[in-house]
C-alpha cells in the first residue's frame, strides 16, 4: 500500500485516553499498534469456562438506527450460531471514534472485529489485516489500498439531502423544490415568514456537522476537484482560496439565518423528534433517518431531495470508500476466533440478514447481490440519484484515501473551528487562515 515517507499517526496523550477509559496512568503519547497492556496477550479462543468462541466487536454508534441494526444482526447471529458469543465493545460516542479506537489499542482492548473508517492508518501500523480473498469476493468493486481489500463495506454512501416536512411546505406555500442554491434559500425565507424554524441541526454531535460542511466543500470544491486534499498536502492550494472561502461563507449564512438558534447544544438523535413535533421544518441528513422519523411519528408526511448548487447542479456523498469491518491482525492469530468472525461477516452479508440491515437503515447495499425492495418514495429519490450519470457523486472531506487523505485529527478540528466561526460570526478568511496553519501543523506532526 502506498506509505508517506517516515509517516507515524501520534496518539492523543496517553493520559487523557487512560482518564476516559476509566484507567490510570502516566501522561505520555504512543502510535497506533503500541500497547500499554501486558504485550497485548493473546485473548483464548474460546469464553472463559463456557467452551465457547468468542470474539469482540466495535462500531461507532453515532447513528441510533445503523446501531440498532447491527445489534440485531448480532443477535440473530448467535441464535443461529449457539457455539459463538460475540462481544459488542461499540462506542458510546461518536464524537471521536478515531480517539476512541486509539485508546481501546492503546489499553490493549482494540476489537477483534472493527468499523474501520481510518483504514490506511491502521493498516500502516498493522493493526488490522487485508480481507480474505473469499470475503472480498462479496463486493462489486471495493476500494483498494496498495491492490488490497482492507474493509468488508457495510454499505456503499448515499446522498445527504433535505428531509421536509410537507405540511411546513404547504403552510408556507412552497409547491416547487428548488432548482437552484438560490431558490433553495427562498424556501428558507418563506418558512421563515410562515412562523416555522426552518432548519434543526444536531451539532451536539460532531460528525453531524459534516452533512451541512460538506455540502458546501463538495459544491465548490471536490465536485471540480476530487484531488483538493493532495494539492493541500502539497501546499498547492489553500483553505483561504475564494472556492473554500465562498463554501464556508455559505455555511456560515446558513447557520446564522435558518437553522435552530439551539443547534449548537441538539443532538442527533433529537433531530427526528424536533422535526416530527413541528419545531422545525427541515433536516439535512442521509437516508438512515428515514426508520427513525416513521418511528417518531408514522403519520408524519416527509419528501427528500438534494439541495442544488448556485448553477442547478447536483453534486452529492455517493462514492465508496475504504471503510467497513475489518479483521484484527491480533484476532487472526487463534484460528477459532478468526474463523468464527468470518463466519460473521459471511451471515451479516447473506441475503436475509443483509436485506433487513439494508431496510433498517434504508441503504444502498455493497454486494455483488441482487435486492428487489420495495423503496418507499424517500428512498426512491435516494436511488434515483445514485443512478443519475448527470449526479456528480463526491465522499466528504475525510474519506478520501491514498494521496487524498488528510491527517486523521483534522476532520473533528476543522468541524469545531466552525462551529466557534458560526457562534462568534467570525470573519471567514480569518478562519480559514487558521485551517491552513493547522492543517499544516498536522501534516508535520503525522507524516514528516
Amino acid at each position: 500500500m502506498r506509505r508517506r515517507s517516515g509517516i507515524t499517526i501520534t496518539l492523543v496523550p496517553l493520559a487523557a485516553a487512560l482518564i476516559l477509559s476509566g484507567c490510570g496512568g502516566k501522561a505520555g503519547s504512543t502510535e497506533i499498534g503500541e500497547s500499554h497492556a501486558a504485550d497485548q496477550a493473546s485473548r483464548p479462543d474460546t469464553a472463559s469456562g463456557s467452551g465457547k468462541i468468542s470474539f469482540t466487536i466495535g462500531y461507532a454508534s453515532g447513528d441510533p438506527a445503523t446501531k440498532q441494526a447491527i445489534e440485531d444482526t448480532i443477535k440473530a447471529f448467535m441464535q443461529a450460531n449457539p457455539d459463538i458469543i460475540v462481544q459488542d465493545v461499540s462506542e458510546t460516542s461518536s464524537s471521536a471514534y478515531l480517539d476512541w479506537l486509539k485508546i481501546k489499542d492503546a489499553v490493549g482492548e482494540f476489537p477483534d472485529l472493527v468499523e474501520m473508517r481510518d483504514t490506511e492508518a491502521f493498516a500502516d501500523a498493522e493493526r488490522i489485516i487485508p480481507l480474505p480473498d473469499e470475503l472480498a469476493e462479496l463486493f462489486d468493486q471495493p476500494p483498494r489500498i496498495g491492490g488490497k481489500v482492507w474493509n468488508a463495506p457495510l454499505f456503499v454512501s448515499a446522498p445527504q439531502g433535505i428531509i421536509y416536512s410537507k405540511k411546513a411546505y404547504a403552510e408556507a406555500g412552497i409547491k416547487t423544490l428548488p432548482a437552484t442554491y438560490e431558490e433553495f434559500l427562498e424556501i428558507q425565507n418563506r418558512l421563515r415568514a410562515s412562523g416555522i424554524t426552518p432548519l434543526v441541526v444536531g451539532g451536539k454531535d460532531i460528525f453531524h456537522m459534516g452533512f451541512w460542511v460538506n455540502k458546501f466543500l463538495i459544491d465548490e470544491v471536490y465536485a471540480a476537484d476530487p484531488g483538493w486534499n493532495a494539492k493541500r498536502t502539497a501546499g498547492e492550494v489553500s483553505f483561504t482560496d475564494d472556492n473554500v472561502v465562498q463554501a464556508m461563507t455559505d455555511f456560515k449564512q446558513l447557520f446564522r439565518n435558518d437553522v435552530d438558534t439551539g443547534w449548537l447544544g441538539t443532538g442527533d438523535n433529537q433531530t427526528a423528534s424536533l422535526l416530527v413535533s413541528g419545531k422545525a421544518a427541515q433536516l439535512f441528513s442521509g437516508s438512515w433517518m428515514f426508520s427513525q422519523i416513521q418511528e417518531a411519528d408514522p403519520s408524519f408526511e416527509f419528501g427528500f431531495y438534494a439541495v442544488p448548487d448556485r448553477q442547478g447542479k447536483l453534486n452529492v456523498v455517493g462514492l465508496q470508500s475504504p471503510s467497513g469491518w475489518s479483521l484484527s491482525a491480533q484476532a487472526v492469530k487463534e484460528p477459532l476466533k478468526k474463523q468464527a468472525i468470518e463466519d460473521f461477516i459471511r451471515f451479516f452479508f447473506s441475503p436475509e440478514p443483509y436485506a433487513a440491515f439494508l431496510s433498517r437503515i434504508d441503504s444502498v447495499p455493497s454486494t455483488r447481490q441482487e435486492f428487489r425492495r420495495e423503496a418507499g418514495e424517500q428512498m426512491q429519490v435516494v436511488l434515483d440519484l445514485m443512478a443519475d450519470p448527470a449526479v456528480t457523486k463526491s465522499l466528504m472531506i475525510n474519506n478520501w484515501w491514498g494521496e487524498n487523505l488528510i491527517p486523521p485529527q483534522f476532520r473533528n478540528w476543522f468541524y469545531k473551528l466552525l462551529q466557534e466561526m458560526v457562534v462568534k460570526d467570525g470573519d471567514v478568511l480569518e478562519y480559514m487562515k487558521r485551517a491552513d496553519n493547522e492543517y499544516d501543523r498536522q501534516v508535520q506532526e503525522y507524516w514528516r
